[in-house]
């Protein structure tokens, strides 16, 4: 053996034997699984866990990992997918190299999938637009991969629809079930502006306004009415409310009465003038600038019609007078009933027959006696009430020698013979027929467009004698009616 102190020798250290027992002891193996997992294999010397520093300097490391662990997760859900990512790098508590050994700390989606704070993001398609090998390929259109998609893009809906969790849930919606949602919320977001921006008009929530509202209050003040009950109709260009009448001044109010407020939006009367600024009656006051004074014209237009179908011996309201936009009228039915329309009266053969009959001498009236032709008649115009018609709503009503009259007067016609001859009334007349027999015309022609030209020719005809053969005949008529309160301007 060589010297033990030559440096150019091995030294050779015999251990000392050690038995079998000691090898299996269980304090042994204690002690070396210990040295382990401390890092101090090989070495000599006793750690001291009973320092509080040491113990203060682990939990310290301890809490520092959880603490970057859920500064990695922040970073990705601020990141998500866009190409531009923000790293929270200098806001981490220890060094990555310090911590590249533990893989605990890579925090991806895939692994969070029963994380219940972060729901499951759906999986991307690469560029080349499907991904795996063999059987297990999947492509863009894959029924699972769309579902998803789809339930991540309901987070783009409005606010204000209310989508739940469904990523979490794993929920899959079809490309047609999306497609309908996502319509469903568009027209609903669209309803709700046009609802917004019909609030915001003049006329609001049915037609009742702050004046309007104001002028009521004055009729129930005055006396006139003794209140006001509701709605009973709605339509395109007015309201209609029910009321108990009382008293003004000499004139007897009705009983029951009703309430015409013509509405106040603007876009009602778009189309509305050239039933007034033609009519000779009106033809100096219309100001197409101006659309309050054109709904005031509309309102004092129904109220000299109605006078004259009156006077006339005809089935209508009678007026008892007429505030600005507001008309009063007498109410057609009983007890708050408002008597049924043509189209909703269930009607026996007889009474339908009735009723063609009573209808084709009114319109023979309303031209020959009131110089009227109704421009909107209908079985949606006309009720049924103590066994008769009554005709309603003639604020559209012209002269036959208006430009457009006779036009009117075929489609009042066709209307009324096409409602009747559905009705089962055999005796009803075509509409070439009505129109000749109303209109005290010979007109003839076997084609609607053909029958058409003869009647504009007819009301260029005519169109020179407007004021000078109305005024003639019709003058008196307007000189009786009921009050009119339409001094004071808004």
């Amino acid at each position: 053996s060589l010297i033990p102190s030559s440096p150019w020798g091995t030294l050779n250290v015999t251990e000392a034997p050690c038995s079998l027992t000691d090898v299996m002891s269980e304090q042994l193996a204690k002690q070396l699984h210990e040295d382990v997992d401390l890092g101090l294999v090989g070495k000599q010397q006793d750690v001291d866990t009973s320092s509080d520093l040491m113990l203060a300097q682990m939990l310290q490391m301890e809490f520092d990992r959880e603490f970057d662990t859920q500064l990695r997760r922040e970073e990705k859900k601020f990141n998500g997918d866009s190409k531009v990512s923000i790293s929270f790098e200098n806001y981490r508590m220890v060094h990555p190299f310090e911590d590249s050994d533990s893989s605990e700390d890579e925090v991806d989606w895939q692994d969070t999938r029963h994380d219940p704070y972060r729901p499951e993001k759906p999986t991307t398609t690469p560029k080349k637009g499907f991904a795996g090998k063999g059987k297990n390929i999947t492509t863009k259109h894959d029924e699972d991969v769309c579902g998803r998609k789809n339930t991540a893009r309901m987070d783009n809906f409005a606010p204000e629809v209310h989508v739940g969790d469904g990523i979490s849930m794993d929920l899959k919606l079809s490309n047609h079930v999306y497609n309908a949602l996502k319509r469903h919320c568009q027209t609903e977001e669209r309803r709700s502006a046009r609802l917004h921006e019909k609030k915001e008009h003049s006329t609001a929530e049915q037609a009742v306004d702050s004046r309007t509202r104001l002028l009521m209050y004055k009729m129930v003040n005055a006396g006139t009415l003794e209140n006001i009950n509701g709605c009973i109709s709605t339509g395109k260009e007015s309201v209609v409310f029910h009321a108990d009448g009382g008293s003004l001044q000499e004139l007897v109010v009705p009983k029951e009465c009703v309430l015409k407020v013509f509405k106040t939006t603007l876009n009602e009367f778009k189309n509305r003038d050239k039933y007034i600024k033609d009519d000779y009656r009106f033809k100096d006051r219309f100001s197409k600038l101006n659309p309050r004074k054109i709904i005031r014209l509309w309102a004092e237009k129904e109220m000299h019609n109605l006078v004259r179908m009156k006077k006339a011996g005809i089935p209508c309201p009678e007026v008892v007078m007429l505030k600005k936009h507001i008309l009063v009228m007498s109410f057609i039915g009983q007890n708050q009933v408002p008597a049924p329309k043509l189209k909703e009266a269930v009607l026996s053969s007889d009474d339908m027959k009735k009723a063609y009959y009573q209808v084709l001498q009114m319109m023979k009236q309303l031209f020959e006696e009131c110089n009227l032709v109704h421009a909107d008649l209908s079985e949606y115009n006309m009720l049924w009430h103590d066994g008769q018609v009554w005709l309603i709503d003639v604020s559209q009503s012209v002269e036959p020698t208006h430009p457009h009259g006779l036009e009117f007067l075929f489609r009042d016609c066709r209307n009324v013979s096409t409602f009747f001859q559905k009705a089962g009334v055999a005796e009803a007349m075509n509409v070439y027929e009505l129109f000749n027999t109303v209109s005290g015309q010979q007109v003839s022609s076997d084609s609607e467009a053909d029958f058409l030209a003869q009647i504009e020719a007819l009301e260029k005809m005519n169109e020179d004698h407007v004021q000078k053969r109305s005024k003639k005949i019709f003058a008196s008529n307007c000189d009786d009616g009921p009050p009119l309160l339409n001094n004071d301007d808004d």
